[in-house]
């Protein structure tokens, strides 16, 4: 779409999680778009989702990041899809999880907060932790993904009522497309024989 910043991070997925997966765009085209591409790019993306880490991200935390992304997605899919979660996916997560421990301690000034996260790994925790609470609750049932077969990007909607992903580029390349073969099937019907006051074999003079 005219005037959309591809590389902007996108915030409005309906969780953490989900937007960590917008951190990819047009996730399945020839060629993606990467905005968590630096370190830097990751400990900004933190810092927006209020989860900044005491020590500031590295290139090995980029690397984990990508890479639980990428693992959430499969089976952020594979549920919308209503098919078996991929078998490594849930071994990889499971495994990340495992080594990853991060108690809960609250602090309090003018509202409840949790203390920050010691590094960027225990960051991805907190997020992988909130996937696998929404993937393995009721709140599964409000996943949706893009039609946009480049984009299939993961979504919250609870209502039932939104098509695309809140991407407007998606939108406008759907709805483009939907009007194309509205206008095509249109122009389909309209074949001889069948125009508005013709008549044949009536043996009319």
């Amino acid at each position: 779409m005219a005037g959309e910043d591809q590389l902007a991070f996108r915030f409005d997925c309906g969780a953490t999680w989900l937007n960590l997966l917008a951190t990819t765009g047009r996730r399945f085209s020839a060629k993606p778009i990467e905005r968590l591409a630096t370190p830097d790019r990751l400990a900004e993306w933190l810092e927006r989702c209020e989860l900044s880490p005491v020590r500031r991200p590295g290139q090995g935390d980029l690397d984990r990041a990508r890479e639980l992304r990428e693992t959430l997605r499969a089976l952020a899919l594979a549920t919308v899809d209503r098919r078996p979660p991929p078998a490594d996916a849930v071994a990889d997560l499971t495994a990340f999880l495992a080594e990853h421990d991060d108690p809960i301690r609250l602090t309090t000034d003018d509202r409840l907060r949790r203390e920050p996260p010691a590094t960027a790994a225990r960051a991805l925790a907190r997020i992988a932790r909130q996937a696998v609470d929404q993937l393995t609750g009721a709140d599964r049932l409000a996943l949706k993904s893009c039609p946009e077969h480049d984009c299939r990007g993961v979504f919250l909607d609870p209502p039932g009522r939104r098509r695309w992903c809140p991407s407007p580029a998606c939108a406008s390349r759907g709805r483009v497309r939907a009007h194309r073969a509205r206008r095509a099937a249109e122009n389909g019907d309209r074949t001889p024989g069948r125009e508005s006051g013709t008549v044949t074999g009536s043996g009319r003079s």
